[in-house]
This record gives structure tokens, C-alpha cells and sequence, in this order.
């Protein structure tokens, strides 16, 4: 079966494997190659794959969804880690997607800021009429 993984804006990655074991908000869950079509929402985890190879790798994965349709399984997320070492995914995932939620953290601070000072400039517009 194909494997991608999909992020914001770009194609992470694309390869044939044989086995993917993905974390569901409901625990882990496993897909062999003819597996029934199947879509899942994804938790903050590691993906697991194996190549035709037999090489296991790791995708750190910032939640998503999981849609397998056919031989080709789509995995949309905001943000992977891609790495031969499940410790070092693990850790790099871990500093990676920190990273990323103090930002929209931070973003969403500013959002709020600029809607109260909209806020306040209406009002001060319907006191001065």
C-alpha cells in the first residue's frame, strides 16, 4: 500500500510499505495491506511503518486524519517528524510540536488583543455620535 503524508504545504512523504500502526484518540490501530477503506482522526503520536524492505520507520505526528481508500492511505497533518529512531523522533516531535503550540498560543493572545481594541474603538465611536 502507498503511504503519504501530507502537510499545509507540502507532500512529506511518499513510499510503498506493508504495515502502519497509528495512534486514534481511542488507542493504537494497525493497518495491513488489504485492509478495508477505513478514516481516522489521529492523536499526537508516533506512526509506525514498515518498508517492502522490511525497514520499521517512525513519523512523529501533531494529530491529523488517517483515510485509506484502496491501496493508498492519506495522512493530513499539520506537522511530522520522519526518523529511522523511535527515541530520537520521540524527542524531536516532542521539541518540534512545543514549539509550535506556544506560537498559536501566542498568535491566538494577539487575536484577542486586536478584537478587544476593536471592540473598544466601537464603543467609543457609538459614545461620540
Amino acid at each position: 500500500m502507498r503511504l503519504k503524508i501530507l502537510l499545509p504545504d507540502r507532500l512529506c512523504l511518499d513510499l510503498e510499505v506493508v504495515r502502519i500502526v497509528a495512534e486514534g484518540p481511542d488507542g493504537a490501530f494497525g493497518m495491513l495491506p488489504h485492509h478495508i477503506d477505513y478514516v481516522s482522526q489521529l492523536a499526537p503520536g508516533i506512526l509506525t511503518y514498515e518498508e517492502t524492505g522490511g525497514q520499521v520507520r517512525y513519523a512523529g505526528i501533531h494529530s491529523g486524519t488517517l483515510v485509506k481508500v484502496g491501496d493508498e492511505v492519506l495522512v493530513s497533518t499539520s506537522g511530522a517528524v520522519l526518523g529511522d529512531d523511535l527515541q530520537t523522533v520521540q524527542q524531536r516531535a516532542q521539541a518540534d510540536f512545543r514549539a509550535a503550540e506556544q506560537s498559536e498560543r501566542a498568535a491566538r493572545a494577539a487575536l484577542a488583543r486586536l478584537e478587544a481594541q476593536i471592540v473598544r474603538r466601537f464603543l467609543e465611536l457609538e459614545q461620540a455620535l
